[in-house]
């Protein structure tokens, strides 16, 4: 079912308790690829989001059709449109926002999130000299240059993605060729990278929020259940940034995992499954 005019490509496996996954930038829905076997027992849906892999990559205003808000409508279309009762939902990087957006917009549909930075409560401190060091390219895809130099050209998708994948992970990951050489052939066409970093130009990256963060009343919190689980080589989120998870959510678990960075279901699957689990049978 199309909604706001966008169709999402899906993988749906297994039976059970409903389960989504929500991917982050730079991947696709071809970041579970570890995750979903450790799922057994429960009804797994793994969408593109907007604007990636082999979802609608329609031209729009990004604020209007690329934020969080206009992504977790889809989801929340999806959801319906298959039926999934009140699934827990798992979201990393940008699919994490999204994951957010859904309990805090339609409460009914999700039971849990199991969620990886990034969470509200970084205000202005995102703007020291050390985290604008790491968040340079936020700025630069909402520039006309990003598009310029690398939208098309598969050869500089390569080598820009693979920066952000050697740049976040953590020490034992690597990601292997041919995962690469699948998301260069998701992001190289002409307008697909544009298209995934129509999140940025939407102003829904940290950057873009921070300015206007302001704790919700209590009873505007998140009401679902959500587990954080905040590993210790992301140099995006440092862990000192985890302090005001309780001023956002009204029923929150924090979690550190050690040894791991930013991309959650291919460095720490098991973690997170445990925690899947554990929520659907809650």
């Amino acid at each position: 079912m199309a909604v706001d005019g966008f169709e999402l490509a899906y993988d749906r496996t297994g039976s059970g308790p409903a389960v989504v996954l929500l991917h982050g930038w730079p991947g696709d829905r071809t970041d579970y690829r570890e995750l979903i076997p450790l799922l057994d027992g429960c009804e797994v849906v793994a969408p593109d989001l907007r604007g990636f892999g082999e979802s609608d990559k329609h031209p729009a205003d990004p604020g209007a059709q690329y934020n969080a808000a206009a992504n977790a409508r889809s989801i929340a279309g999806l959801i319906t449109d298959l039926g999934l009762n009140r699934p827990v939902v798992f979201g990393y990087d940008i699919g994490s926002r999204v994951a957010q957006a859904l309990a805090r917009d339609r409460p009914e549909l999700v039971k849990a999130l199991v969620i990886t930075p990034p969470v509200p409560g970084v205000g202005t401190r995102v703007f020291g000299p050390g985290p604008m060091r790491e968040f340079w390219y936020q700025s630069f895809h909402r520039l006309p240059l990003a598009e310029e130099l690398i939208d098309g050209k598969p050869e500089a998708v390569r080598a820009y993605l693979r920066h952000f994948w050697n740049h976040w992970s953590g020490p034992a990951f690597e990601l292997d060729e041919a995962a690469l050489d699948h998301l260069v052939s998701v992001y190289g066409p002409p307008g697909a990278f544009t298209a995934s970093i129509n999140w940025y130009r939407a102003g829904a990256g940290t950057i873009g929020l921070a300015l206007a963060e302001q704790a919700p009343a209590p009873g505007d919190r998140i009401a679902a259940p959500a587990t954080v689980l905040w590993p210790d080589h992301d140099p995006l989120f440092p862990r000192d940034w985890s302090d005001r998870l309780d001023e956002f959510f009204s029923d929150v678990r924090l979690r550190f995992v050690d040894g791991a960075g930013h991309f959650a279901p291919l460095e720490f699957p098991a973690v997170i499954a445990g925690e899947i689990l554990g929520a659907a049978s809650a």
